[in-house]
């Protein structure tokens, strides 16, 4: 159990959240709150990076290197950390493995499910037919024979709505499986359709759903949200209970889903098992993932919290500049 308590202050270990600023600040706010100091460490491939601005940034190893978790361990040891948190995909996994790792001794807490819960997430054919195996709504998927209407083919590995290829004749079809139809998931395409974003935590300790946050997605840039407001839907919110149940996910996990407006029927369309890049609206509207994450850090009873709907963020950009080093 993690004894930060004791020391007035936690420190933690943001993996791959070079652009999470606000997020950074939301901790040092939560923490604050709790009569605790904060410290925020960087783990990146370039120290000069936007979360700078708020905590130390440690040049690192890339997420595949050998060496990584003993590279982690030390970078722990030397900044006393607490806390682990993955904010791309591949740094998930990462995470889970280095707090169960030696390196980490026994000390430092990861709000992330073990790799064999959260690997199949990032492949989106295994996702689907995982999905199906425990009867969750999805979109159909098209596996062979004639295709079901307008189509999507998603990239099997990709992430943040990257190389998405509309389907609209046996041409296009015949293009994306000529390509090897094991790389892509081919699933209907609802182009009248509402979607769905809900920030979930789930209690490390004792799987208990601590807070579901739904909210509609307005922009999106490069595959990240920019405007965003939460919203109140019991039937989304539901449908995430109940998956979050049938996955059995612990931890941060953001939970994607799609409304087809013709039928109003809703249908899963990802899990992110980890913290998303829009969760700061649902801090925003009362859902205070910082401190749900802190105090199940330190084993403590998880509150139910509920987001205030109608609350809207609008993400703009700001500078950090870096001076050239003097010799």
């Amino acid at each position: 159990m993690n004894t930060f308590r004791q020391k007035g202050r936690v420190s933690l270990l943001f993996l791959g959240g070079a652009k999470r600023v606000a997020m950074a600040r939301m901790f040092k706010d939560a923490a604050r709150r709790r009569g605790l100091e904060c410290s925020i460490t960087g783990y990146e491939l370039s120290s000069r990076s936007a979360l700078s601005c708020e905590g130390k940034i440690t040049e690192g190893l890339r997420w595949d290197d050998p060496g990584l978790l003993a590279d982690l361990g030390r970078v722990s040891d030397e900044n006393g950390i607490d806390i682990v948190l993955p904010f791309v995909d591949s740094a998930v996994s990462v995470a889970a493995d280095f707090a169960a790792s030696e390196y980490a001794g026994g000390s430092v807490f990861a709000p992330v499910s073990e790799r064999r819960r959260t690997e199949c997430m990032f492949d989106k054919i295994t996702a689907a037919d995982l999905f199906e195996r425990l009867g969750l709504p999805i979109p159909p998927t098209w596996k062979h024979g004639a295709p079901c209407g307008h189509l999507i083919a998603k990239p099997r590995f990709g992430s943040a709505s990257k190389g998405l290829e509309k389907i609209d004749n046996l041409h296009d079809l015949y293009q994306i499986i000529g390509r090897g139809d094991d790389k892509y998931l081919i699933q209907q395409r609802f182009d009248k359709r509402e979607e769905i974003t809900a920030d979930c935590y789930v209690g490390m300790h004792t799987g208990k759903i601590a807070a579901i946050s739904p909210r509609r997605r307005g922009e999106v840039s490069g595959g990240e949200v920019v405007r965003t407001i939460t919203i109140s839907d019991p039937e989304a919110e539901a449908l995430i209970r109940r998956t979050l149940v049938a996955t059995g996910l612990r931890g941060a996990v953001t939970v994607q889903l799609l409304r087809d407006l013709d039928t109003g029927h809703l249908m899963i369309m990802e899990i992110n098992p980890r913290l998303g890049g829009g969760a700061v609206a649902s801090v925003h509207a009362g859902v205070d993932l910082p401190d749900l994450i802190i105090a199940d850090a330190l084993g403590q009873d998880l509150p139910e919290l509920h987001a205030i709907p109608g609350v809207e963020t609008v993400r703009y950009l700001e500078d950090v500049v870096f001076y050239p080093e003097e010799k």
